[in-house]
């Protein structure tokens, strides 16, 4: 099985260290160089030309970790970013731009200590798809009036879980109900907030960007 190519940006030595030695133990992934600012992160991504960035938000230096991202996607809109940050405050999410392209997930630090999330937000921006720190996630609720505040306390359940990265097997297994159930509440979902499918904008990333725009956070 071919693995998944990583670069890692941390400035702080010693998590850049725990998280290297965290993803190089897993079977599927390949950390292939590490950087600490936004310039090494450029020229490495350049030369090496990764599957996935892991991208600290915050990183010493002129250029920030959304700014190296963001030329990063330029020169090669495929590479996943995967941005760590310690901020759960919207106005941090918010300065990710999700919308610009597909492939993006934001994580926060405190996460790193479970190897499933950290995997699954490589395979999702791997894969194009976006996705949101559960921690993150759990904490949005519909803003008043929205799209996403018409549906059913259950669809919502199923759109949160959509956008922590899950698949239908895994929310199936989240909510213990069986696959064809989730298969249906996904399609009503899409109805509701008016989605259609597109070859090239994938509906689950939509209904994620949709989830960011239509919430809050809890007071």
């Amino acid at each position: 099985m071919k693995k998944t190519r990583l670069i890692v940006v941390e400035d702080e030595a010693l998590f850049r260290e725990l998280l290297t030695s965290k993803l190089s133990g897993e079977p599927g992934l390949e950390v292939i160089a590490e950087a600490e600012d936004g310039e090494a992160a450029i020229r490495l991504a350049t030369e090496l030309q990764p599957d996935v960035m892991l991208m600290d938000i915050e990183l010493k230096g002129d250029i920030d970790g959304i700014e190296a991202a963001l030329q990063i996607k330029k020169e090669r809109a495929q590479t996943g970013i995967v941005i760590l940050s310690s901020h759960k405050d919207r106005r941090y999410i918010d300065s990710v731009p999700f919308d610009s392209s597909t492939g993006w997930a934001y994580l926060l630090k405190q996460t790193v200590s479970d190897i499933t999330t950290i995997v699954r937000a490589i395979d999702a921006s791997k894969d194009g798809m976006l996705m949101l720190d559960p921690a993150i996630a759990k904490d949005l609720v519909p803003k008043k009036n929205s799209a996403m505040a018409q549906l059913s306390k259950r669809h919502q359940e199923v759109l949160e879980l959509i956008a922590q990265g899950h698949n239908n097997a895994a929310i199936a297994d989240e909510l213990g109900l069986s696959g064809k159930s989730i298969e249906t509440y996904i399609n009503v979902i899409y109805q509701e907030l008016g989605l259609s499918g597109e070859p090239n904008i994938h509906n689950r990333v939509k209904a994620t960007l949709l989830y960011l725009r239509d919430s809050r956070n809890r007071k």
